[in-house]
């Protein structure tokens, strides 16, 4: 029997770009082309290397559990070790889905049952049965649509109301780019003024403080001593206080930006004197956002621009 190794490994180059592809989407995880291509070229290696040395350790359990780390991080990096594993948890699955739906479409257009001329009949339960290739580039396209649409429809039911929006922030005359998420349980506004107040985290803050300045906004947090605030940050800092859920009562430090930004669906809505709350940690540890609008600082900027 004649291996085309050429051509199966091309097969397999382009069923392993897809499967990054699903991925990608799935997960909402930005990834360049030219790294979804290495990402695939190196799955695709698999077939060379599972001919050529058919005792190799990648052909082992532990060693494919490895290759597709690999591949993994050679096409969406190491940020977090919750996303990778998210990652690498969904390519299983993304593969396991489509794998499992190609079989299911194989054995069920499958005859189990034949009957000869002679009158003979016989068994086939599809044990070892080989897949055709051009079944598989039939099949795979139309199972991976169907999966994506799937799962872009259960995700289309959940998110409603909550959506991530490019934002322009604008404090002491610099300005900086992210993502925020309108959050329909941020319901904090301040008393004194009844302006809503917008969360952004640590990571897309710390652009406008240097680490001295950071510190000293930490220890007024923690001791309400208000002579360690930044000097040229005095007239612009404000102490909200909220409700937790647990019912305790405690202190939010916000500063007053000049612009907010949100580039909302086709619309570009500007809010001036805008309340940025300090979260000192982190808002989403995958990084997808790092600002919590406020449903009414949306309404107000829509109403405004109109």
């Amino acid at each position: 029997m004649s291996i085309y190794l050429d051509v199966v490994w091309t097969l397999n180059f382009m069923v392993d770009l897809m499967l990054l592809m699903l991925v990608q989407l799935l997960a909402r995880s930005p990834a360049k082309k030219i790294r979804l291509f290495v990402g695939a070229f190196i799955a695709s290696c698999i077939v060379p290397l599972t001919i050529l040395y058919p005792n190799s350790f990648f052909n082992h359990v532990a060693g494919k559990l490895i290759y597709s780390f690999f591949i993994i991080f050679s096409t969406f990096g190491f940020k977090s070790l919750y996303r990778f594993i998210k990652l690498s948890l969904l390519f299983y699955f993304v593969s396991f889905a489509i794998g499992g739906g190609l079989m299911a479409v194989h054995f069920f257009l499958q005859r189990p049952i034949t009957v000869s001329l002679e009158g003979v009949i016989t068994f086939n339960q599809g044990y070892g049965d080989p897949v055709s290739w051009l079944f598989v580039v039939t099949c795979f396209p139309i199972i991976w649509y169907f999966t994506k649409r799937r799962m872009d429809e259960h995700v289309g039911e959940q998110v409603k109301y909550d959506e991530m929006h490019k934002i322009i922030l604008t404090m002491n005359h610099q300005s900086f780019e992210s993502v925020g998420y309108i959050d329909s349980g941020n319901q904090l506004i301040d008393p004194l003024t009844k302006q809503p107040v917008v969360i952004c985290d640590r990571p897309f803050l710390k652009q406008w403080f240097d680490e001295t300045e950071w510190e000293e906004l930490q220890q007024v947090k923690e001791t309400l001593d208000f002579d360690q605030l930044p000097k040229k940050w005095e007239d612009k800092l404000h102490m909200i206080p909220y409700q937790g859920v647990d019912g305790a009562h405690s202190f939010m430090l916000a500063i007053r930006a000049e612009e907010l930004t949100i580039f909302y669906n086709n619309d570009v809505l500007q809010k001036a004197n805008v309340l940025i709350g300090i979260q000192f940690g982190v808002l989403e540890r995958e990084g997808q956002y790092h600002c919590l609008l406020h449903p009414l600082v949306i309404k107000q900027s829509i109403i405004q621009s109109a």
